[in-house]
């Protein structure tokens, strides 16, 4: 009988002969280090190392479905605007491969039945009324608006970005899978965080350089890439680690520092509590440091709502993050460039307000079905406001943003029905508070930013979804015990 390549090479591995055995390790050796010697050398070894790590990764998404979530996860938090450098029309971003990976993975498991029916768990029916409005959206804007490879590039983003919440309750079925994904976006939160705050207090001409070396990646370069408040030099530098803008930046930290200050509290955290103390506050700083008031007021709601419903401790942090911005010198401009925006007296906020109103102008006129998401039909319009729910309307209409409202709502719903079912102390209730919570200051701080729904930001889209379905899955798990 003929053995198997596979069955083959082992046998030859543990065979009792010496010289068979290192046969069969050279053999190994010599068939990784001849291609991957060929690659460096046809491809140079900047070029050829990427690919070589780029196609261990692809296999090992391709194997195992958790390994592209986690590496969702480390794109959206750490590279969100990576793509590769080449050009089929346009470039495609990392983010674009690991979600094609992903979802491929997944399909082939749900044809194959591996991970058994498909689950459709509420607000799986909201999430899919809301993705079939967008398309429809979509088409009907087509007659107005020319279209072109980016467009489609970026429609289809959002729309795979959103079905994250049907992977993610399909693909995530036990409590080690939850914990380790919350673990991951801890993680990668916290090193963007990092990020952030080294480019911040490092010189400002070595923090151009090194942000400048991921144009390799098609990030932007030069002394541009550094924000500031108002977009004036002479006004406070912006934290924006890799995220190149720091209000999308300060979103991000929305969801990842509440879900760090649930672990924090939590009887049995997923990480060491001290470690998770010292990344709290290094998100926090980072937050702090982005000059987002929209991204400050989203967290503070989060952590608010987190206090009032179970963990009081947390009134106590953050009365303690407040009297440090109040009293330490180094905060002062800080509090000064919040309470102007709260005052309406800056020119980013009233920008805001013209904003506000050209957008309800824009939705009363396309009151249903919005005007799409390629540009609007009348001159006197634009398409765009620092809004998440303005901008919805604008785009998909009153329907679209109804749908939107109702996914959030029945998920909300359901968090504070698994609350009561879950009693204090209880091992899922810091992944439900802190999952639940996030998603609520990432709303709230959406009423003064527009990245949960932009085709210029899938990621952000993709973290919402991504938070939406780890909350629904842990809702699962208190509801059957015996799964988690």
């Amino acid at each position: 009988m003929t053995l198997a390549p596979r069955a083959l090479l082992e046998r030859a591995l543990f065979h009792r002969l010496p010289w068979v055995r290192l046969g069969a390790v050279l053999a190994v050796c010599l068939a990784v280090a001849v291609p991957a010697g060929a690659v460096l050398g046809l491809a140079g070894w900047m070029y050829g190392s990427a690919l070589l790590v780029g196609a261990a990764l692809g296999y090992l998404m391709l194997r195992h479905l958790m390994a592209g979530l986690l590496a969702l996860v480390g794109i959206i938090c750490l590279l969100p605007f990576a793509a590769l450098p080449i050009d089929i029309g346009f470039s495609p971003t990392f983010l674009d491969l690991v979600l094609g990976a992903v979802f491929f993975v997944w399909a082939g498991r749900l044809v194959t039945r591996r991970d058994g029916d498909l689950r459709v768990d509420p607000p799986a029916l909201p999430v899919v009324v809301f993705l079939v409005l967008a398309v429809i959206s979509f088409i009907a804007g087509l007659a107005h608006a020319r279209l072109t490879a980016n467009v489609v590039r970026h429609f289809a983003e959002i729309l795979l970005s959103v079905m994250v919440f049907l992977l993610v309750i399909n693909a995530i079925r036990t409590r080690r899978q939850l914990d380790l994904l919350l673990t991951a976006l801890i993680v990668a939160g916290a090193g963007a965080a990092l990020v952030g705050i080294a480019l911040y207090v490092l010189p400002e001409d070595l923090s151009v350089r090194l942000l400048s070396l991921l144009r390799v990646v098609r990030y932007p370069s030069g002394p541009e890439v550094l924000r500031y408040v108002e977009d004036n030099p002479e006004l406070p530098l912006r934290a924006i680690s890799t995220s190149v803008d720091p209000n999308v930046l300060g979103g991000m930290l929305i969801f990842v520092t509440t879900i760090t200050a649930a672990q924090v509290v939590a009887p049995r955290p997923v990480l060491r509590r001290g470690l998770l103390v010292g990344i709290l506050l290094t998100m926090v700083a980072c937050l702090i440091l982005t000059y987002s008031r929209g991204s400050f007021a989203g967290l503070a709601a989060a952590i608010g709502l987190m206090a009032l419903l179970r963990y009081r401790r947390l009134f106590w942090i953050g009365l303690a993050i407040l009297a440090v911005l109040l009293l330490l010198p180094p905060t002062q401009s800080y509090v000064a460039h919040f309470v102007e925006g709260v005052q309406g007296e800056d020119l980013a906020t009233q920008m805001r307000f013209g904003e506000y109103r050209d957008a309800l102008r824009l939705i009363a006129r396309y009151p249903w079905f919005g005007v799409g998401f390629s540009g609007t039909p009348d001159i006197d319009t634009y398409l765009g406001v620092s809004n998440v729910y303005l901008l919805i309307a604008e785009e998909m209409g009153v329907l679209g943003l109804v749908a939107f409202l109702a996914a959030a709502g029945t998920f909300f719903w359901r968090v504070l029905d698994a609350l009561h079912r879950c009693p204090p102390g209880a091992p899922l209730e810091a992944a439900l508070l802190g999952t639940g919570m996030a998603v609520a200051g990432g709303l709230a701080g959406g009423l003064l930013d527009h990245y949960l729904f932009n085709l210029s930001f899938p990621h952000a889209s993709a973290l919402l979804w991504l938070v939406v379905g780890l909350g629904t899955v842990t809702i699962r798990l208190i509801h059957t015990p015996e799964a988690a």
